[in-house]
């Protein structure tokens, strides 16, 4: 069996605008997949499977794409000031820290720096 990577869907009703901020302030390098639709290359990758059931379950999330970062009080401060939308302040979960973002099209993706073993390599 050869699975080669992951591909990850986000939905917007503001799609270009999406793309232009995932280029801009992630800094997310994108192939051209014709007439515009852009693919993005993203960090190494981790897939956690979590129990269905927690308050997240219980309000309808049943996937969910996040963002980690090494040191979320520096990364939200620079992405704020790339004029990406960050809800209220960074909150200790226990298992990391968490913020949300909203992207363009009124898109809650979480932003996370994990306090758990993590399976990616990071580069140094």
């Amino acid at each position: 069996m050869a699975i080669i990577g992951a591909h990850m869907l986000l939905y917007s009703s503001e799609p270009d605008a999406l793309r232009g901020l995932l280029q801009s302030a992630f800094g997310f390098k994108s192939v051209d997949a014709g007439h515009g639709w852009l693919i993005f290359e993203l960090p190494p990758a981790e897939l956690g499977v979590h129990p269905a059931e927690g308050p997240r379950h219980a309000s309808g999330i049943r996937h969910q794409v996040t963002f980690m970062c090494d040191d979320i009080e520096k990364t939200v401060g620079e992405l704020r000031g790339k004029g990406v939308r960050i809800e209220g302040k960074p909150e200790d979960e226990g298992w990391g820290v968490t913020v949300t973002m909203t992207l363009p099209g009124d898109l809650p993706v979480m932003l996370y720096q994990p306090r758990h073993p993590v399976a990616i390599k990071q580069s140094k």
